[in-house]
């Protein structure tokens, strides 16, 4: 039988918004973002770290919520595929995955976007191997790799053969 693990409250910044919910302090922060506040877009994918499917930005920097306790998130900005788009209409990351059409079954596009944004955030002008590098963490199953950085390249105001 599974222990039970006590339950505490947390407070989030989600996405801009402070959020308090209830939960053992030892929980992902994964399993508390899609089960206790209906954040669906991040991904539970291998459940241990390797796959990037569960990506979100704490502070800024890409981060795997599978393998980070809810605990470790209190007093940080936590963002999600969901907390991208402005008002105004969609991240541009998330435009240059659509018209790039850097997905296909689009499981691992939300890990993808969001470890793209952290790392244009930090290398605003990366170079193909800066992507390739910076993605290696994030797998996708369909192989839809060649669109993926046409995408980064994209949004990172280039299109595939070079600065525009």
């Amino acid at each position: 039988m599974m222990p039970v693990l006590p339950m505490a409250r947390v407070e989030l910044t989600v996405n801009g918004s402070k959020r308090a919910v209830e939960a053992p302090p030892q929980e992902s922060l994964l399993s508390v973002l899609r089960n206790r506040l209906g954040l669906t877009g991040t991904k539970y994918g291998c459940g241990e770290g390797q796959c990037g499917a569960c990506t979100v930005l704490l502070d800024g920097r890409a981060a795997r919520s599978c393998r980070t306790d809810v605990s470790e998130a209190v007093g940080k900005k936590i963002t999600t595929i969901e907390g991208l788009a402005r008002k105004t209409g969609l991240h541009p990351v998330q435009t240059a995955f659509l018209e790039e059409e850097a997905f296909q079954c689009g499981y691992c596009t939300p890990g993808m976007i969001v470890a793209t944004v952290a790392l244009l955030k930090s290398n605003p002008h990366p170079s193909r191997e800066d992507a390739v590098s910076a993605l290696a963490g994030n797998i996708c199953r369909c192989g839809t790799y060649p669109r993926i950085l046409a995408a980064v390249a994209r949004a990172a105001g280039k299109n595939s053969a070079g600065p525009r």
